[in-house]
């Protein structure tokens, strides 16, 4: 009982961390150039993790498929948290975290290697409630022409989903260990944002220490613990139990955005937010059921921030996140 408690609060810790990234990545973009935050963010995760990798001596060795499917990955992780950065800095951190949850339902769309066949019409009545929710969330007091911001993130919802759906194509009968892919994307998101924030770098020695603590918490809470935090409970806990308690990301997100950010929330807002979290459960209940009636064998592939791994336990992957 002792272990499952602590299983079950590890990952509500994960789930909370990542729902104030929102607010985090907002504020960080408040105070310096996006492509500065995305360079920051990603070097910092990257000295983390190759200083993990270094402590576990000739353990730390990647092998050539960790390579190579990092390297692919990386690049799409990096167009994700590109859009997503870009999204959080032009709408609320509550509404960038319930919008980006429409990856539960757009993943197994794009992904034809989890088995099943075609999923049942209840999957696409709930992707239906969660197109409802969407328009609720960008309507703000009333319908007009939806911000550059929440278009954002909705496109990173979908580059989202597709990228999962790579992570499972090109992970599929090849031995990937979770730190060591992590690590490769996050050296290759460094490398692909160190010539556009080259000329920004100064500004980094002119940051407080609120500023610095966002960025060190988006690097090394947000990404590197919350990602091997996420990889440890899965492994003690069933898929379905931790899909449970990671899925309630999104209600720490507005909850943060709300709280501490002071963000305004309406009624059609507070309503498309519960639709949301409703269609995402309902939807992600009916595709793990489906997916189970149709293999018997439950993959875990591993999840990026995503930033950016994978876990069944949860259609939203974090390679490190935003």
């Amino acid at each position: 009982m002792f272990d499952t408690r602590r299983t079950d609060a590890v990952l509500l810790l994960v789930a909370l961390v990542w729902g104030s990234s929102y607010l985090s990545a907002k504020t960080a973009t408040q105070a310096l150039p996006i492509l500065l935050v995305l360079f920051a963010r990603y070097g910092i995760s990257a000295i983390a993790c190759l200083a993990l990798l270094l402590a576990r001596g000739r353990k730390g060795r990647w092998t050539r498929d960790e390579m190579r499917v990092g390297s692919v990955l990386g690049i799409t992780q990096a167009a994700v948290l590109t859009l997503e950065t870009y999204g959080v800095a032009h709408t609320s951190a509550a509404n960038a975290g319930l919008l980006i949850s429409l990856t539960i339902v757009l993943t197994p769309l794009l992904d034809r290697t989890a088995g099943g066949g075609r999923l049942p019409p209840r999957f696409f009545a709930a992707a239906g409630v969660c197109l409802l929710a969407v328009a609720l969330l960008m309507s703000g007091s009333g319908f007009h022409a939806p911000r550059i911001g929440d278009l954002l993130i909705l496109a990173a919802a979908v580059v989202r989903a597709a990228h999962v759906a790579l992570v499972g194509r090109l992970t599929r009968n090849h031995v990937v260990r979770p730190l060591h892919l992590t690590a490769v994307q996050t050296v290759v998101g460094t490398a692909l944002f160190a010539v556009p924030a080259a000329s920004s770098l100064p500004k980094l020695t002119q940051l407080d220490a609120a500023a610095w603590i966002q960025l060190v918490h988006l690097a090394l809470f947000c990404s590197v613990f919350a990602f091997l935090a996420q990889t440890w409970a899965v492994q003690k806990s069933s898929a379905s139990r931790a899909g449970l308690l990671l899925g309630t990301e999104p209600v720490w997100a507005v909850a943060i955005g709300i709280g501490l950010g002071g963000e305004d929330f309406t009624a059609p807002a507070a309503l498309g937010a519960a639709l949301m979290v409703t269609g995402t459960y309902w939807g992600q209940s009916i595709e793990r059921a489906h997916r189970a009636t149709g293999t018997t064998e439950e993959r875990t592939p591993p999840r990026t921030t995503a930033g950016e791994a994978l876990s069944a336990a949860s259609a939203r992957p974090r390679w490190p996140s935003t």
